[in-house]
């Protein structure tokens, strides 16, 4: 198969590198130092283990244009990154092309497809004046939920933490030939890639964690265990599942975890630092909008009161704000 990755970061290199050492046709969309590296040297890709793989025949070009019509297009970017790319994107598509689209929180096209009187409604706060949906046909999207964890630790190379799963979705939750054809292709390369018949339980899965750890780490610099053990912020996340799983369940999602399991899940992972508070520590923009303004959005939508969650957002969204307005960052430093 030919693969684009749209956002050759940690998680499309993960991706990228695997595939194209399995065989795969695979062409990184990248800029600056990690579009030079990756044309020089290919891709190379150090495992948890610390051995390290090579994927010398991946290439990279910066034009869409350049990389022309492909089989599967896997979109890595962060939520709010997919908008720059749209006036180019097309330039991947032929009559057939994926467009997996591997994005945390709820996605642009959770509606398309779902049935019941909500079916096609787009979300502004993910797709304001739907022009992620104008771009790209609902018809061609594959939805996926990400476990691994990765960094890209210098231009063209990608250090693996943790994990190798990517849940794979129709919209309708057919096992259709095209994604029974691409989790095949991704487990060939190593991926667990299992497809799903109700994808949108597990974005919710994932995203109910995310919907609460990430603000509140970003506020208070604090990692998923210290979070999980401190009483109160606790109590909070637990506010926050709830209501989020009374949205979901209004939205026919059913969980099948409880809340206090999937807190423990999240207090397992460690002294870990959200992706939100990365940002925070690196003046980069916050997946805001995605992963918590998204849950607000379907409250209202399902008239369903949401006061612990609208709190945490809208003190995120003013520190985004002001990180934003002063180009700057927060990083807790030891005294001394």
């Amino acid at each position: 198969m030919k693969f684009a990755i749209v956002g050759a970061g940690a998680i499309g290199g993960y991706l990228g590198a695997k595939l194209a050492r399995a065989g795969e046709d695979v062409t990184f969309i990248a800029r600056n130092q990690n579009l030079a590296a990756i044309q020089a040297h290919g891709f190379k890709l150090i495992l948890e283990d610390g051995t390290e793989e090579h994927a010398p025949t991946a290439r990279a070009v910066q034009r869409m244009a350049d990389a022309g019509p492909q089989d599967v297009v896997l979109i890595t970017l962060k939520a709010q990154q997919l908008r720059d790319v749209l006036p180019d994107l097309r330039a991947l598509f032929g009559p057939h092309t994926m467009v997996v689209s591997m994005i945390n929180g709820v996605p642009w096209w959770y509606f398309h497809k779902l049935g019941g009187r909500h079916d096609g409604r787009r979300l502004d706060s993910v797709d304001p004046g739907g022009a992620i949906a104008d771009a790209i046909e609902p018809e061609r999207v594959i939805g996926s939920v990400v476990y691994p964890a990765a960094e890209l630790v210098a231009p063209g190379v990608v250090r693996l933490i943790e994990g190798n799963r990517f849940t794979l979705g129709e919209p309708d939750g057919m096992r259709s030939e095209r994604i029974e054809a691409l989790s095949q292709t991704m487990m060939r390369a190593g991926f667990k890639a299992p497809v799903s018949k109700d994808i949108r339980g597990e974005i919710w899965l994932k995203l109910w964690g995310n919907l609460c750890f990430n603000p509140i780490s970003a506020l208070s610099h604090a990692t998923l265990e210290d979070i999980a053990r401190f009483g109160p912020t606790r109590e909070l996340a637990a506010a926050m599942m709830a209501e989020a799983q009374t949205i979901a369940e209004k939205l026919g999602v059913q969980f099948k975890i409880s809340i206090d399991k999937r807190i423990a899940g999240a207090e397992a992972v460690g002294a870990h630092k959200t992706s939100m508070l990365q940002d925070v520590e690196r003046g980069r923009a916050l997946e805001l909008h995605a992963l918590v303004g998204s849950v607000l959005e379907l409250g209202r939508i399902t008239e369903t009161p949401t006061p612990h969650i609208a709190a945490i957002y809208a003190v995120t969204a003013l520190l985004a704000e002001t990180l934003a307005k002063q180009r700057g960052r927060l990083e807790v430093q030891p005294l001394g």
